[in-house]
């Protein structure tokens, strides 16, 4: 097998974009996305939250893994295929598992869950065979992998507090990997297909954000929809709608652009993309479970645990982005700072609220921050548009602005 990966030709590893196998490996992660939620939204106690966040951080891993693999491999490769396919059929009944992970299902999770983590390796070392990637950085962190997926399936074996121990053991293990244990190997691993890399990133925000449309729909389709309702579902629709916004207006663009250029690709794809990401879906579901219980009853006051997740979930969101700008634009978004710190203060207001009212004043503070962002961004555009001859220095500053 080949240490090194090789070069790309005439720039297709650069230009390469999302096939339509991996967009049905993202269908299957959909369910699996939506089970996570469907879990925090049906207890929401602090326990309850660590469970899904567990299991939102190993299904993340497992997405965000292939996603690396694949992008080593051609779009043509039978053997892309082939392995997606089988994988998607695993992560599938993983998802299935989801709801009883910590009960009476958690071999089953645990079992299925390494299988997909073992084909994702299967793939890497093909990639690595081909000269796509470097062996040596894939055998640095298989061990992780493995060591990790071991806890998790005799983590399965317990019940309590032992299984948590050993899960989270698991989890920190396999992330440590990469980030850690492996770094410098890391550098070295393949050669980053950027447009392939950011699109699929965005396609899974994308996929994360659908499942706050489908909790809007569903809860608002159970009962005849009166005035307030209504005004909750477009409120809570609007809100998604600003998500949405703060991330591909420019933001994903510039992102893109960024690790195009940057000297240390890898690396920064690893820690803005793989990990940094988390957060950013986590925020996305967590909001997600939050807006659950406004659909549900929208003209009474919220109780404090789907107030914070309503709340908390977006302050996470807007935090994730702006750790992901700092890693891979290099500034902080201040704007985005400033939202959740807004949001956890209508958290802290808001107990008498209706539930309709308080998504409403959040939707209200993300279309201020959209708004705001795009005129300035409009602002930045239209001054380096009257500065032709310093072009490339204000062009410079508008790709480090977030």
């Amino acid at each position: 097998m080949n240490d090194r990966p090789a070069a790309a030709e005439d720039g297709f590893a650069e230009e390469r974009r999302s096939t339509p196998i991996e967009l049905l490996w993202d269908l299957v992660f959909v369910f699996a996305v939506t089970q996570v939620a469907a879990l925090l939204s049906s207890d929401p106690s602090w326990t309850r939250f660590g469970e899904s966040m567990l299991v939102l951080a190993l299904i993340w891993w497992a997405w965000s893994a292939f996603v690396w693999a694949a992008n080593a491999e051609t779009p043509d490769s039978p053997t892309l295929r082939l392995v997606l396919l089988v994988a998607g059929l695993f992560i599938f009944v993983t998802g299935l598992a989801v709801p009883r992970a910590f009960g009476s299902e958690a071999t089953l999770f645990a079992v299925t869950y390494a299988v997909v983590r073992l084909l994702h390796l299967a793939l890497y070392a093909h990639a690595s065979h081909r000269g796509n990637a470097s062996w040596t950085a894939i055998a640095g962190f298989a061990t992780t992998v493995l060591i990790g997926m071991a806890l998790l399936i005799v983590g399965s074996l317990f019940t309590g507090p032992p299984r948590t121990a050993l899960w989270i053991a698991a989890v920190a293990i396999d992330y440590a990997g990469p980030a850690w244990l492996t770094r410098e190997r890391l550098r070295g691993l393949q050669d980053v297909a950027v447009a392939h890399f950011a699109e699929r990133y965005s396609l899974f925000i994308i996929i994360c954000l659908g499942e706050s449309v489908i909790t809007i729909g569903a809860g608002a389709s159970r009962e005849r929809l009166d005035t307030t309702e209504v005004a909750a579902v477009a409120l809570a629709l609007l809100a998604t709608f600003g998500l949405w916004w703060t991330y591909f207006d420019r933001f994903a663009a510039i992102a893109e652009a960024r690790l195009r250029e940057h000297d240390d690709p890898v690396l920064a794809a690893a820690d803005s993309y793989s990990y940094l990401h988390l957060l950013v879906v986590a925020g996305i579901i967590i909001f997600a479970a939050g807006v659950k219980f406004v659909v549900r009853d929208a003209t009474a006051p919220l109780p404090a645990a789907p107030r914070l997740l309503l709340c908390g979930g977006a302050a996470l969101y807007a935090v994730g982005l702006v750790a992901f700008g700092l890693r891979m634009v290099r500034t902080v978004g201040w704007e985005k700072l400033a939202l959740a710190a807004a949001t956890m203060v209508l958290f802290a207001v808001s107990a008498g609220l209706d539930a309709w009212v308080l998504v409403g004043a959040l939707a209200a503070l993300l279309v201020v921050l959209c708004a705001a962002e795009t005129i300035w961004a409009r602002r930045r555009e239209r001054e380096a548009a009257r500065d032709p001859i310093g072009s490339a220095k204000p062009a410079k500053t508008m790709l480090r602005s977030g």
